[in-house]
């Protein structure tokens, strides 16, 4: 048994492994490179071509469908992958949605390839339940059975444990006179780890054991802030800037992220009573206008409140996600299911605003530069690399009534990375840094602010817990999916937890 890594070693994006049983091998996930990461055969994020080879590769299983774990399986079918696709059933629903959109950005237009694909793709797919083995690779003396658990990262998102069993003679001979002994192996494929109390998500239990684990460590040197802090301090800061009748820029990936932060937005709307004074007018958008509308009370000045104040998702993609989560109750966490029951709409409510159309975009962008209008936007890419968020921060950036607020991770060689670092120059030196942006450079006048605590991951406790609560320790961690400092760090606490046992980066 092999286990390979062509991707997240560099990293926390382009996450590709695969387990190989003598000459059949399975991958876990098939991501998108990002930022300045590269693979660990030298490939790019403008490098896509499938650079290892896949000949003997049986199966994909993915462990959830953000962009940097899925992204290049179209290239893996183009390089003639053809053998089924594993996934748990609300991903099933949301990789199509996921790789469509891939496909437009890096393949091709032509509606009629697209639709090709996305037969070909739901034809290749098998939705799997949680907690159930499945046997995916049969050989003659080697078999593969995963089974998906629960990851907490988004919906759908699973760690995947497989067991190997092979056939070995038992002694001299035994070959030949078909004695075979059984061996099995677990490796468990962490995936990317949620955090405990996540919006939406049940939290992920530590498996009873394994001997093998890959697991990630984006925030291996990291602890977050906890949920009731970090929902307290997304309050505080969206108050604040909306005092400057600026706009609040989130950049935000379209899956699992935006869901989030619309549920702590309507738990905050929800919570919320104190008018907050901010003489602004509100913006109301409908699918074919944009026009002005002032909500006051009799006798009192103009003012939003909470549960006034607009709040916009600027991706159609996000906007496709909202509706599938809707559809996916039955794998909320019961705290979610509640305030459904109750009547309460935590992804859907009055003043969420979604824009479609790249002219209604158009409109917006331009109205909040030339207004000042006080309003959330929550857009798409997360890390700033690309989609509707850019064309906002070229218009927004160099505005002081701006302010951009980071609430995940940000990759090395990406503009949000860039504006996150050299944002708050401006505070301690009084001269702006600067972003590029599609080849341009832009002063960053706006106030920049990170909550770490509304990452997607697990922090380096959780990372620690997931390991210390197995019954039955691993006889190797391999750490991956994280940058140089966090993989150093959280392999330190592993060595001291488990001084016996081989970790390694590979």
């Amino acid at each position: 048994m092999q286990i390979l890594h062509h991707g997240a070693t560099t990293g926390v994006t382009g996450s590709c492994h695969e387990l190989r049983i003598d000459s059949a091998g399975i991958l876990i996930d098939c991501g998108l490179f990002q930022g300045a990461e590269l693979s660990p055969e030298g490939s790019s994020f403008d490098q896509l071509q499938i650079d290892f080879p896949i000949d003997h590769i049986k199966a994909l299983v993915v462990t959830h469908v953000h962009i940097d774990h899925v992204g290049r399986i179209p290239y893996l079918i183009a390089a003639g992958f053809r053998g089924p696709i594993y996934c748990s059933e609300p991903s099933a629903k949301l990789l199509p949605l996921v790789l469509e959109d891939a496909v437009k950005i890096g393949f091709t237009k032509d509606k009629r390839l697209i639709e090709r694909f996305l037969k070909y793709l739901k034809q290749q797919l098998r939705p799997l339940p949680y907690k159930k083995w499945t046997r995916i690779v049969e050989g003659g003396s080697e078999d593969i059975d995963i089974k998906l658990k629960p990851a907490g990262h988004i919906l759908g998102s699973a760690y995947v444990e497989c067991k190997v069993t092979e056939n070995q003679p038992s002694s001299r001979g035994a070959q030949r006179r078909g004695n075979l002994k059984k061996t099995t192996s677990k490796v468990i494929f962490s995936g990317d780890l949620g955090a405990p109390y996540s919006p939406l998500l049940n939290a992920p239990k530590a498996p009873y054991s394994t001997d093998i684990l890959i697991i990630e460590s984006t925030y291996g040197d990291k602890t977050h802030e906890n949920r009731r802090n970090r929902r307290q301090r997304l309050q505080t800061v969206i108050e604040k800037a909306l005092q400057n009748n600026g706009t609040v820029l989130i950049p935000a990936f379209s899956i699992g992220r935006t869901q989030e932060l619309l549920y702590e937005l309507e738990e905050i709307i929800h919570k919320s009573s104190q008018p907050r004074q901010m003489s602004s007018p509100s913006l109301i958008m409908s699918s074919n206008s944009l026009h002005m509308s002032s909500r006051r009370q009799e006798g009192s000045p103009p003012s939003i409140t909470w549960r006034a104040v607009d709040i916009i998702i600027d991706s159609p993609l996000a906007s496709k996600f909202t509706q599938v989560y809707r559809k996916l109750q039955p794998y909320w966490d019961k705290e979610a299911r509640a305030k459904k029951s109750s009547g309460r709409h935590p992804l859907s409510f009055d003043q969420l605003t979604t824009i479609d159309s790249h002219s209604d975009h158009s409109k917006v962008v331009q109205y909040l530069k030339n207004s000042g209008k006080p309003a959330i936007v929550i857009a798409a890419s997360g890390m700033c690399a690309g989609g509707r968020i850019v064309n906002y921060l070229k218009a927004l950036v160099e505005d002081r009534r701006t302010d951009i607020l980071f609430v995940g991770y940000q990759a090395k060689g990406t503009p949000g990375r860039d504006i996150q670092k050299y944002g708050p120059l401006i505070r301690t030196r009084g001269k702006p840094g600067w972003v590029e942006l599609n080849g341009k450079r832009y002063d960053i006048n706006a106030s920049v602010h990170t909550i770490s605590g509304y990452s997607a991951h697990a922090d380096q406790k959780d990372l620690i817990n997931f390991v210390k609560r197995m019954r039955r320790k691993p006889s190797e961690i391999r750490i991956v999916h994280g940058d140089d400092d966090a993989k150093q760090e959280l392999k330190r606490h592993f060595n001291k937890l488990l001084p016996r046992i081989k970790i390694t980066i590979p």
